[in-house]
């Protein structure tokens, strides 16, 4: 499959980018080889979701609770153990949210969800943040809807029960394929205040 050598590529342009390109002071405290990985680690993190939601193509059964443990489960799993191996702060982040950990957290967040709406072709940027009350510097990467996301985020009628059920407040539907679904957020903290924090 091309799908991912183009993460791939997509990872190593996007590193090599963001290494030449950002303003000095925006990450003069934030180790060049981490952002790189992070680029990198969320690739990985968007084939795990891609992949796991390949495994519903074809099927003809309504997706359920099993569903959601075998697909989506894992790449919260994952983004949360990004966060406690690196000292990063990873999540998904979306204005149409099924789960409200995944609401926008600030401004930025905000102004990043529609920078992705209104550039259709923007897969990914930095932005130097302070979250939380610490400095540091945010990837915002894009995830797309893909046409096996639609069992679950389709039209809003046809969700699956078990998604109604425990998402009564649910906003993640009417997507069509190729509609920005979120994004995921890393936030990096600067090394001195990442230092005096442990």
């Amino acid at each position: 499959m091309l799908k991912p050598l183009y993460r791939w590529m997509f990872g190593l342009l996007a590193a090599a980018f963001l290494l030449g390109s950002l303003p000095a002071p925006a990450h003069a405290a934030v180790d060049p080889g981490e952002l790189a990985k992070a680029v990198q680690e969320i690739e990985n993190l968007d084939g795990l979701r891609s992949g796991l939601a390949s495994t519903l193509e074809g099927r003809t059964e309504p997706p359920t609770g099993q569903t959601f443990k075998e697909v989506c489960k894992p790449v919260g799993m994952q983004a949360k153990k990004l966060s406690q191996e690196n000292g990063w702060k990873v999540k998904q982040i979306a204005n149409k949210y099924r789960n409200p950990a995944h609401e926008p957290d600030n401004l930025h967040s905000k102004m990043a969800l529609a920078k992705f709406e209104q550039n259709p072709e923007l897969m990914g940027f930095w932005e130097p943040e302070t979250l939380d009350g610490q400095p540091g510097i945010r990837y915002y990467r894009r995830i797309n809807v893909e046409a096996s996301c639609l069992g679950c985020h389709g039209a809003k009628e046809s969700r699956p029960e078990f998604v109604k059920n425990k998402y009564p407040q649910d906003l993640a539907f009417d997507f069509k394929e190729g509609d920005l679904r979120g994004m995921y957020a890393v936030f990096i903290p600067e090394l001195k205040a990442a230092l005096e924090e442990n």
